[in-house]
């Protein structure tokens, strides 16, 4: 770690106010003519806070008009950056991880402010992606159902947002945007083709996509055809044909094979310039087959030998949505109106075959397979209305949502005596098939309301001053269904019904009591349900005397955050400056010991049991140095960091889920029709951890060289990219929690070397 050089990243952006009286003193206000506005950290311009998000409010506000921290990373920037995964996505975001594990399962979580999982709403177009459930070593259903590539922006709201979108957004919302034909048929166009291509060297990877789009004074429509080939995710070792052996020693990755597909259409009709009807189709899916070599070798658990390993992992998401626009109602309820319906199917399979040697000499097949998909159907209407009272002015915003979630899961195995033939289904500690929990079905329904109040005067009679209440009420009920899977693997168990009610509440508040300066503060009450796997999870096993149980007892997890700042946005640069704290509560700790039965058997079930807090800071900033002098028109800078602290309150130690001190800068130059960045991330050592046996990894500062071309006239884009330029070894803490300082294979967690990526896109 270089310390200095994250420290020039704050110092950059707190001496900005100094910076902007020198740029007014001086007279060189203009640029040269092919310039262009020098990019930020999401892709956008100096005027960064001028940029409208919608999921801070669920309508369409400028940044600097929202009492929350929202980070905004549109199409423009994704492609300068050559972003493939959700890692790409947020590798200039500090505050923000994306965990992934060695092995064969890859990224599998989005953690905001050290808060990850299930506990981070995630949706697509509003509509919620499908949760996370992973059990054992060849179970692992994560929520990376998105093709990044058919996305227009992402909002991410940081902090707890219950009081507007419910349950499971206790640690912030990641919002993607999906692109409409309208992002194609600018200018009077009435049809578009595209075509982009690319290449990443640090998996081998090549992807390519197609899109079509055509209009006319009311319809509209496109379809987005993608398609991704590649092998495993490289990683940087002390030599490259160093540890790729054969067993639990090995720190070369797994080889693996992976394809994925995509596909996005969507149809609009427009009966008049206030109304817009939308129909969406998209599926995505990704298969990949891992020949899983660091699971080879003997174990002394099981006296047997593993031989061959192999891993068949398949994920789909498809949905459909309808949805109506109304922009000028003019009812006396309402202004406008939004409202759509959807389904959406999401499944994970994963097949395992394994080839082992037991101690008595017999050679063994075990074959197992995991399923869990999800079913989700809903609705919702979102209403709004301007009103006027006396010297202030209201935006209110209310209205409904339903949904429904069939959950199912399932795990398979059976055993091979490859000399007799004989099979059967138990493979200890289970006598498959097994359900982990019962099938469940979740009904959710909520009302919200927000009033957005303006103060004509403002306050001490410069700027404005805006109020930002909002409350939403979630009704929720579990209704597990108990099969014959279930019941013969958990004898005498009941499944239970559950039923909650929340109220989430929240206040912010905006005051501009300057031309270009604003502050901002606010509440939000955070609430997580609980979830159907934790309800009811169960399984007994006689044989080695423990049993899970039910808890009908459960509590809501819940959340207090808080959070103030101050923003400047000005012509030369712009900053903004949070400090945050969340206090959690009720988290709930899965299989928890409880005690004997009567029947001396062990018995586990989720609690809530563990209260925590964290805190920090984030900062964010950029400068156009065109403002100071022409001769410097297109030079840009631009940087970010954030600093965290978590405690678990209940054993007094640090949260490994937080990271270390991050930051981000960038130097970039743009001309009209070509442009570079040199690009650095940065992190501090992790010193805090729950357990003086965990691995810490070092701090590291790593650089990468990006750079674009548009060709005028042609319609052809280039992009390409030079990461890791200095080819460091590091590794990420994001990647390590858990991971003991003992381990002799800490070289399978670090990120890859030096890689190249390159994409072409042609439009006409």
């Amino acid at each position: 770690m270089r310390p200095n050089l994250l420290s020039l990243s704050l110092a950059l952006c707190l001496a900005l106010p100094a910076a902007q009286s020198f740029a007014e003193a001086s007279a060189a206000d203009t640029a040269a003519p092919d310039a262009v506005a020098s990019a930020d950290s999401s892709g956008g311009t100096v005027h960064e806070l001028d940029r409208e998000v919608v999921v801070a409010t669920r309508a369409a506000r400028a940044l600097v008009d929202v009492p929350n921290t929202v980070d905004l990373i549109d199409r423009e920037s994704m492609d300068e950056r050559l972003v493939r995964d959700l890692k790409d996505l947020f590798r200039y975001e500090p505050g923000i991880s994306v965990p992934s594990g060695f092995g064969r399962f890859g990224i599998g979580d989005i953690r905001i402010r050290g808060l990850g999982g299930n506990r981070v709403l995630i949706q697509t177009d509003g509509i919620p992606v499908s949760d996370a459930f992973s059990i054992g070593s060849f179970s692992n259903a994560n929520r990376n159902f998105v093709d990044l590539d058919t996305l227009k922006q992402v909002e991410v709201l940081r902090g707890p947002g219950s009081s507007l979108y419910g349950s499971d957004a206790l640690g912030g919302v990641v919002s993607f945007q999906t692109k409409d034909p309208e992002d194609y048929l600018t200018g009077g166009k009435r049809s578009h083709v595209g075509l982009k291509f690319g290449y990443e060297s640090d998996w081998n990877g090549l992807f390519g996509g197609a899109t079509v789009a055509v209009g006319g004074d009311r319809w509209s429509g496109m379809v987005a055809v993608g398609h991704r080939q590649g092998v495993e995710q490289d990683n940087k070792r002390n030599n490259r044909g160093e540890r790729a052996v054969d067993g639990s020693l090995r720190t070369a990755p797994n080889p693996q094979e992976r394809d994925g597909r995509s596909l996005l259409a969507k149809l609009v009709f427009a009966p008049s310039d206030t109304q817009r009807w939308r129909l969406t189709v998209e599926g995505n899916e990704d298969a990949s087959g891992t020949d899983v070599r660091s699971g080879l070798g003997f174990s002394a658990l099981t006296n047997a030998t593993v031989t061959a390993q192999y891993g068949d992992d398949h994920q789909t998401r498809a949905r459909v949505a309808l949805a109506h626009d109304m922009d000028a109602l003019n009812a006396g309820f309402a202004d406008s109106l939004h409202w759509t319906v959807y389904r959406q199917d999401s499944e994970t399979t994963q097949r395992t075959d394994e080839f082992r040697t037991l101690a008595s000499g017999a050679r063994q097949r075990r074959q197992r397979a995991f399923n869990f998909d999800q079913r989700l159907m809903g609705a919702e209407a979102v209403l709004t209305k301007d009103l006027q009272f006396g010297a202030t002015t209201h935006i209110l915003t209310y209205g409904a949502e339903l949904a429904r979630t069939e959950t199912r899961q399932k795990r398979d195995g059976l055993a091979t005596n490859l000399a007799t033939g004989v099979s059967t289904p138990v493979i200890m500690p289970d006598s498959f098939p097994v359900r982990d929990f019962p099938n469940s079905r979740t009904t959710t329904a909520a009302l919200f309301v927000q009033d957005e109040i303006s103060f004509a005067d403002g306050v001490g009679g410069e700027g404005t001053f805006r109020l930002v209440p909002a409350l939403r009420i979630d009704r929720y009920a579990l209704r597990p269904t108990i099969d014959t899977i279930f019941a013969a693997d958990n004898p005498g168990v009941a499944a239970v019904d559950l039923e909650k009610t929340s109220i989430a509440p929240k206040l912010g508040a905006v005051w501009k009591f300057a031309p270009d300066w604003s502050l901002f503060a606010g509440y939000a009450r955070g609430f997580r349900a609980p979830p159907y796997a934790d309800v009811n999870i169960g399984f007994t096993n006689l044989a080695f005397g423990y049993t899970a149980i039910a808890n009908p007892d459960l509590k809501p997890e819940t959340s207090d955050g808080f959070e103030a700042g101050v923003r400047y946005g000005g012509e030369a640069f712009w900053f903004g400056l949070s400090l945050y704290d969340n206090r959690y509560r009720d988290f709930i700790e899965s299989l928890s010991f409880v005690g004997i039965n009567d029947q001396g058997l062990q018995v586990f079930q989720s609690r809530n049991v563990a209260d925590a807090r964290i805190h920090g800071a984030e900062l964010k900033g950029g400068v156009d140095f065109g403002s100071f002098s022409e001769a410097l028109a297109g030079w840009s800078l631009r940087g970010a960091a954030a600093y965290a602290r978590g405690e678990d309150r209940n054993d007094d130690v640090p949260l490994d889920s937080v990271d270390p001190l991050r930051g981000s800068l960038g130097l970039a130059y743009d001309r009209e029709h070509w442009g570079a960045e040199l690009a650095g991330t940065f992190a501090d050592r992790k010193d805090r951890v729950s357990s003086a046996t965990l691995y810490r990894p070092e701090g590291y500062a790593v650089f990468d060289l990006l750079a674009h071309w548009r060709f005028p006239d042609t319609g052809v884009r280039l992009n390409v990219g030079v990461f890791n330029l200095g080819d460091k070894k590091y590794i990420d803490w994001a990647d390590v929690p858990g991971v003991a300082s003992s381990s002799q294979t800490l070289d399978r967690y670090t990120r890859a070397g030096r890689s190249f990526a390159a994409s072409v896109s042609v439009d006409w």
